[in-house]
C-alpha cells in the first residue's frame, strides 16, 4: 500500500491528475511519484538506483522516469516507511 502523500513530513505543495489509469503527483508541474496500480514510480539518484535494484528484486528502472527513477512493485520488500522516505527523496529532488 502506498503512503498518504499529504501525511508525509517535507511534501507540502503538489497537485494530481489521473492519465491512463495511473495518478500522477506534480511538484511545479513536474512528476515526483506515480502510482499504479501495484507498483510506485519515484524519481531516484542513479547510485541509489543501483544500489535499490540489486538488493531488491522488487526494483526496476522506472518505466515514466526511466533512467532518471525507479519503480517499486509493491510486494512487501521495502516496507511504509522506506516508501515515504523515497517519495520524499523524489519531491526535494524535483525542480
Amino acid at each position: 500500500m502506498v503512503p498518504d502523500v499529504s501525511k508525509i513530513n517535507g511534501i507540502e505543495d503538489f497537485k494530481t491528475k489521473t492519465e491512463k489509469a495511473r495518478q500522477i503527483y506534480l511538484k511545479s508541474d513536474k512528476a515526483f511519484l506515480v502510482i499504479n496500480r501495484n507498483t510506485v514510480e519515484v524519481r531516484c539518484d542513479r547510485l541509489l538506483s543501483e544500489n535499490l535494484k540489486s538488493k531488491y528484486e522488487s526494483v526496476m528502472d522506472s518505466r515514466y522516469f526511466g533512467k532518471g527513477g525507479i519503480e517499486i512493485v509493491l510486494a512487501g520488500q521495502l516496507n511504509q516507511q522506506e516508501i515515504a522516505d523515497l517519495i520524499r527523496l523524489s519531491y526535494n529532488i524535483t525542480s
